[in-house]
């Protein structure tokens, strides 16, 4: 495990979020952790995300855990609604991956896995992002299909 410090980012324009979105790529939630809270304005979850920023760092010995995870919570102020597509309400144990973020014209799309939007209607981007818990290992580095053909 690394000395690394807690990630703690914040977004306030779209190229702070593009950061945001490349550290939690990958990142896997569950349905039920997805909150609007409409009287704060607020758009929160909290994920289980990939350290992609320790993937590069030497390896120990094959066979033994060598990346990490970790837990960490997002909030979206100032958020007036929250569209979704493609996500059954009804289904809140469903696990899915955070593939993206970008903003638009005070919209901000968050893609995930099995063709799911959420997308924030927001008076200007300001996004915080943080993560608690201690890391674990784990063997398990997200693969894209660029990747492998690059390998």
């Amino acid at each position: 495990m690394t000395d690394a410090p807690p990630l703690k980012l914040l977004a306030r324009d779209a190229e702070d979020l593009s950061v945001m979105a490349a550290a939690l790529q990958d990142a896997v939630i569950a349905v039920k952790e997805m909150r609007f809270l409409p009287a704060e304005r607020r758009f929160v979850f909290a994920v289980n995300r990939f350290r992609w920023e320790d993937a590069e760092r030497p390896r120990p010995a094959e066979g033994t855990p060598i990346y990490e995870r970790v837990h960490c919570g997002i909030c979206f102020e100032g958020v007036n609604t929250v569209r979704r597509q493609g996500l059954d309400q009804q289904r809140t144990g469903q696990i899915i991956s955070l593939l993206s973020m970008e903003i638009e014209d005070n919209r901000v799309d968050l893609q995930f896995s099995a063709g799911i939007t959420v997308r924030l209607e927001v008076d200007g981007l300001l996004c915080h992002l943080q993560d608690f818990d201690e890391p674990w290992p784990t063997q398990w580095r997200p693969v894209h299909p660029l990747d492998d053909e690059r390998n």
